[in-house]
């Protein structure tokens, strides 16, 4: 006889014959709706979180030394939190928000000496007055303001919250310089003039922040007639040609020369063009001009 398996004495499915799909040609097919909105896509796209923390919002203030009567545009104003800050201390500001409906609220708000503008900041003209730009600005426009600032012929300062890393790589904190901070050295200051966390904004971004300040100098640290040929000495330095600063430089310049003011600048041939301090740039610049 033979064996039996261990489930020949539960039932066994009942197969069906297969069915054609419910057609119902009368209704059209079911599409969910997006439940985001325009603002919420732009919102990801610009990277636009929100400060929410008051002592954060102090630090910005304190770090932008704007007073009673100065002018400060800011940049993405959002809700208006660094904005009634910055009316608190007396500024006369000017807030830019694309965003209508935020821009709308924050008129209605009617804070003083503030002017709401709905428009693009980086589309705006620049006063034709001495200015600062403070902003909690989209971190995916983080160049495009630099840009703007540096640019800016009335520009007094820009303290921009910024992504940690930006900052710290734009002003030397990882023991490199950028090309962009030391082409503009000899006329603006770079610093690092503070660290917000991410838990101090929302939503709550992936990484924390920094508040990078930028300062255009009183008396630039070259004639303005040098400073194209400081600037050409710079590209040539950053272009990476022969893999060293000191080999692009002897491309360009007289070996003998580039050897005299490596020494001269206490710059050891083989290090790397992001290890140049800019002092020693304006070192270079002097020997080799």
């Amino acid at each position: 006889m033979a064996s039996r398996r261990p489930d020949d004495h539960l039932p066994r499915p009942v197969r069906r014959p297969d069915r054609p799909p419910h057609h119902r040609p009368d209704r059209p097919p079911h599409h969910r709706p997006d439940p985001r909105t325009e603002r919420d896509r732009s919102r990801r796209v610009l990277s636009q979180n929100f400060l929410a923390d008051p002592a954060a919002l102090r630090r910005i203030v304190h770090a932008a030394r704007t007073g009673p009567g100065d002018l400060v545009l800011e940049f993405g104003a959002g809700p208006g939190a660094l904005t009634r800050a910055l009316s608190a201390a007396g500024c006369r500001v000017l807030a830019y928000e694309v965003d209508p409906e935020l821009a709308a609220a924050l008129a209605a708000a009617d804070l003083p000496r503030v002017l709401v503008r709905p428009d693009d900041f980086l589309a705006a003209p620049a006063p034709p007055e001495p200015f600062a730009v403070v902003g909690n600005i989209p971190w995916a426009l983080t160049a495009r303001v630099v840009d703007w600032c540096l640019a800016a012929p009335r520009l007094r300062s820009a303290t921009l919250l910024t992504q940690l890393e930006y900052a710290r790589k734009r002003t030397g904190d990882f023991d490199r310089w950028s090309r962009l901070t030391i082409l503009t050295w000899p006329r603006y200051r770079w610093r690092l003039a503070g660290r917000v966390s991410r838990s101090a904004f929302r939503p709550v971004p992936a990484v924390d922040a920094g508040i990078l300040r930028l300062d255009r100098r009183s008396a630039p640290l070259l004639p303005a007639g040098e400073l194209p040929r400081y600037a050409r000495l710079v590209q040539c330095g950053f272009t990476g040609v022969g893999g060293s600063l000191h080999a692009s430089l002897r491309r360009r310049y007289p070996p003998g020369r580039v050897d005299a003011a490596f020494r001269a600048a206490r710059l050891d041939r083989s290090t790397p063009v992001g290890r140049v301090w800019p002092e020693q740039w304006l070192a270079l610049h002097r020997l080799l001009r």
